[in-house]
């Protein structure tokens, strides 16, 4: 029987001259793959994920990986199972003393079919330094008429500057500070700034490996395609529970949410 799976790849930093990573083998749910994230945080090394496709369908049974030129790879088979392998050793180990290019193969050992390859490049070995911005108001900024604010301002008038959770001009007490809902125009804004790791971000938000199946059929230009992810994200949550507060809290655990994603999300929230 075929599980829709996925290979996620690790580089280990550190190392100047030679290259080692992480292949791992998990099914394709958001709880497999926020375990391996887990799992790759509180290794006793440092990694960086290789931005590859990662969606493959798999069968229970053993694999291996292979790759081009030969590296070093353990153990020499894999075994893939739904009961949770990532608590065991569920990744491969490939070591490579040569610069790459090199190509990795997953092969299902019975039939000898290559269900997933990925070419691993110099620019993707390249550590990405992740940050987001922090904003501080300006202290030579003038400010109650002409004033200029002190480094050491009391906690109280920074209190009254923190932006109002609650609007109670109605009486009803309702919370806005989610803002509106996202329009169709706003998600393809948010679309652009995605990349690969956007069907990973489809499975963040609860959609299936079937409703991506459908949407590359229907789409065929990969902005449209996730754009179309977030237009069906929208329309299977009530009115209220579609804004850009709820969509970043539904990625919120996504390791490789891209920075400018984070930011124009929060640029619509405010």
């Amino acid at each position: 029987m075929e599980h829709h799976g996925v290979v996620l790849v690790y580089k280990e930093l550190g190392h100047n001259n030679t290259f080692s990573f992480r292949v791992y083998l998990a099914s394709n749910n958001s709880s497999d793959i926020k375990d391996i994230g887990v799992q790759v945080r509180s290794a006793s090394k440092s990694y960086m994920k290789i931005d590859k496709p990662p969606v493959c369908n798999l069968v229970v049974g053993k694999y291996q990986l292979v790759s081009q030129p030969e590296g070093e790879i353990s153990p020499k088979e894999l075994n893939f199972t739904t009961i949770q392998i990532i608590k065991l050793k569920g990744y491969f180990e490939a070591f490579f003393e040569q610069p790459p290019p090199f190509t990795l193969s997953l092969k299902e050992m019975n039939t000898d079919e290559t269900v997933w390859s990925a070419t691993i490049r110099e620019e993707d070995t390249t550590y990405r330094l992740r940050y987001t911005f922090l904003t501080l108001p300006n202290p030579l900024t003038p400010i109650n008429g002409g004033q200029k604010r002190s480094r050491n301002a009391p906690e109280e008038e920074m209190a009254n500057k923190k932006p109002r959770q609650v609007d109670e001009s109605d009486g009803n007490n309702k919370n806005h500070s989610a803002g509106q809902d996202l329009s169709e125009k706003q998600l393809l804004q948010v679309a652009k700034t995605l990349g690969q790791e956007w069907e990973q971000a489809a499975i963040y938000l609860d959609l299936e490996t079937k409703d991506l199946e459908d949407i590359k059929a229907e789409q065929t230009t990969v902005v449209m395609q996730k754009q179309k992810m977030l237009v069906l994200w929208k329309r299977r949550r009530p009115p209220g529970e579609i804004t850009a507060q709820h969509l970043l809290r539904g990625l919120k655990d996504l390791e490789d949410l891209p920075v400018e994603t984070r930011q124009l999300l929060n640029e619509m929230m405010n």
